[in-house]
């Protein structure tokens, strides 16, 4: 039941179509940054166990962005499928929204595991803001406490961290403690370019507001110089 971290803060977003370009980021990247986060995109073109064999064979350290969101069985049975695929899965995501009922089966799923990876809550998306939150939603509470509010509910239902916008990380920081993980997607070099978030920070403003962890995808894997940037970034949070 003991859970495998990653020690450091940047995690590249691999969020790209085939395996061998992520395959040939995690070699140049690897010295430089503490794992490599997957999603839907290629764990659908090519399935999760077999993203999972070839990322960790590469030697990376995996950030398995799912966003479990189902019945409670349905999660914990995931959730176990995800224990058995070893090592190199260091995190593994769900979605807070789920319910208290379906965290805690997670829970349960993963400590009942001989090695589990960390389990996140997904708060609120980057890409949602407070008139989304409202208008589309149906949420009546303001963005900022809706996402502590689901942060508590993570925290409370045994969960080791959270994801979460870095304008939210203060808040959550100072609700939760300094117990509970916290990894901010949406952080963005002054230097690089918002794209499709809309709560966004810089590296350095997301680490001094309390993050633990920072996703970072396109302006490392899209740059002209991967290596570079993410040398960059690691020298700006140096400083």
């Amino acid at each position: 039941m003991s859970a495998r971290s990653i020690e450091q803060p940047i995690l590249v977003a691999l969020d790209v179509a085939t395996i061998e370009t992520a395959l040939n980021l995690v070699g140049l990247l690897q010295p430089y940054v503490g794992g490599f986060k997957v999603g839907l995109e290629l764990c659908t073109a090519l399935g999760t166990p077999q993203v999972v064999e070839a990322v960790g064979k590469a030697g990376g350290a995996l950030f398995l962005d799912l966003k479990l969101h189902d019945i409670p069985n349905t999660v914990a049975a995931s959730v176990r499928a995800v224990c058995e695929l070893g090592s190199a899965v260091r995190m593994l995501t769900l979605h807070c929204q789920g319910g208290a009922a379906m965290l805690r089966a997670a829970v349960a799923a993963a400590h009942a595991a001989p090695q589990r990876p960390l389990l996140l809550g997904v708060t609120v998306l980057t890409s949602i803001d407070g008139e989304a939150l409202h208008n589309e939603l149906g949420v009546g509470a303001d963005l900022e406490t809706h996402v502590v509010h689901l942060a508590r509910l993570a925290q409370a239902c045994g969960l080791d961290g959270v994801v979460a916008s870095p304008h939210e990380v203060a808040a959550i920081r100072a609700a939760c403690g300094p117990e509970l993980l916290i990894v901010t997607p949406g952080v963005r070099p002054t230097w690089a370019a918002r794209d499709d978030q809309r709560r966004v920070m810089t590296p350095t403003e997301a680490i001094a507001a309390g993050a633990d962890y920072l996703v970072v995808g396109r302006p490392i894997t899209a740059a002209d110089d991967p290596v570079a940037a993410a040398a960059r970034i690691v020298t700006e949070l140096a400083r």
